[in-house]
């Protein structure tokens, strides 16, 4: 084992403190290391509204040995829906009850990032082994023999054993290691949490509901017991877009949505304030682990939010990484290129597959057409059995064979 007596004694060091990076630090201490979690925002918590778990976020979670906490603060949804937005033509419907569960062990629900994160660092908590530094922000990089060094904002250094990377989207791990550019997409995306009184009640539906039309589309479920109601427009920018997240102007989103059918148009005009992210991902990478030092979430495989599996990712490298340290005997170097080797072709699938969405939900002219008959007559089976790849995910067998 490489590890010597004195690294061992040393923190791991994790590098941002989003879902990503607390899942991390959670499947590390159900390792038995002492964690450090470098964190720059002045308090941990989670920015944005709701986000779509598929089932294997919640094989995550049970391997994380939060399921419950989890389960108790999701909306179990009745459906998956898609919408024409120019003609309220259904297009597509996947049922998600009991067939659906049957299928892939778990649900699919709906939930807040911050109960998420709030799961999360409940189960990091109660194992006592992880400390959180906030209003930190890496900066630097060094590793010698066993030992990662992390030079943050103030110039005060950490030691650690490892680094993990979970620092997001604009990872700074990322882009001291492999430095490659963003590619910024043009799409920008409008996030607001809307009260249940102020929600439509013929929107008030139990699904996750999409309604696409050409260039843009419209998102809504419930949250919170269904008190409040999630609602994301995404559009096709006509400005030149840079990376980052600012206020939404609402005469900006409405200007996009012109021939938006008035039933799904209304949900534009209920948000009192937007957040507007410019949307952006990377190229995959056959590399991201170097030396100590690894990448984990959006700093390893930022994606487009198409199929909605973003933090379904991070949860899931989370467990990889864990279950790889496991079967190397905690043996770092070797622990990381398995664990990389398991997620590389997974992740970049999920990437890739997401920007293929984006284009089928916002297909116009003939396109739209086409993609209207994608999937009419289809069966739930079926469905289900072009889920499977993605949906089918088990912590018992993500390690790739040696």
């Amino acid at each position: 084992m490489s590890t010597s007596i004195s690294s061992r004694a040393l923190p791991v060091l994790v590098a941002g403190g989003g879902i990503g990076g607390v899942a991390a630090a959670l499947a590390l201490a159900r390792q038995g290391f002492a964690v450090k979690v470098l964190e720059q925002a002045p308090q941990l918590g989670e920015i944005g509204a709701g986000i779509q778990l598929g089932p294997n976020a919640f094989a995550a979670f049970d391997a994380l040995g939060i399921g419950e906490l989890a389960r108790g603060r999701a909306v179990y949804t009745d459906e998956m829906v898609m919408h024409d937005a120019l003609d309220e033509r259904l297009v597509g419907r996947i049922p998600t009850g009991e067939p659906f569960r049957a299928r892939f062990g778990n649900p699919y629900a709906v939930i807040h990032r911050a109960d998420i994160h709030t799961s999360l660092l409940e189960g990091a908590r109660a194992h006592g082994q992880i400390e959180t530094l906030t209003g930190t922000r890496i900066e630097a990089v060094q590793q010698e023999g066993d030992t990662v060094t992390v030079r943050d904002q103030h110039g005060q250094v950490h030691v650690g054993q490892a680094l993990i990377g979970a620092d997001g989207v604009k990872s700074v791990v990322r882009q001291q290691y492999v430095g490659d550019a963003a590619r910024v997409s043009g799409h920008v995306v409008y996030r607001a949490v809307v009260e249940k009184n102020d929600f439509p009640e013929d929107l008030r539906w139990n699904a996750a509901s999409i309604w696409v039309g050409p260039n843009y589309h419209l998102v809504h479920y419930p949250l919170r017991g269904g008190e409040q109601y999630n609602v994301v427009v995404t559009f096709h920018s006509r400005e030149q877009e840079e990376w980052g997240v600012r206020e939404g102007s609402r005469q900006e989103v409405q200007s996009y949505y012109s021939d938006c059918c008035p039933r799904a148009r209304q949900l534009i005009d209920l948000p009192k304030s937007w957040k507007r992210w410019a949307t952006a991902d990377r190229e995959p990478i056959g590399q991201w682990s170097f030396g100590r030092a690894t990448l984990l979430g959006d700093a390893a495989h930022p994606t487009l939010q198409y199929i909605a599996q973003g933090a379904c990712m991070a949860l899931e490298d989370a467990v990889t990484l864990g279950q790889a340290l496991k079967h190397c005997g905690n043996d770092w170097p070797q622990a990381l290129r398995l664990y990389e080797r398991s997620r590389i072709a997974r992740t970049a699938r999920v990437v890739l597959s997401a920007r293929e969405m984006g284009r089928i939900f916002h297909a116009s002219g003939v396109e739209r057409l086409v993609r209207n008959d994608l999937w009419k007559g289809r069966t739930p089976q079926r469905f289900y059995d072009a889920m499977e790849w993605l949906y089918g995910w088990k912590a018992e067998t993500c390690l790739a064979e040696d």
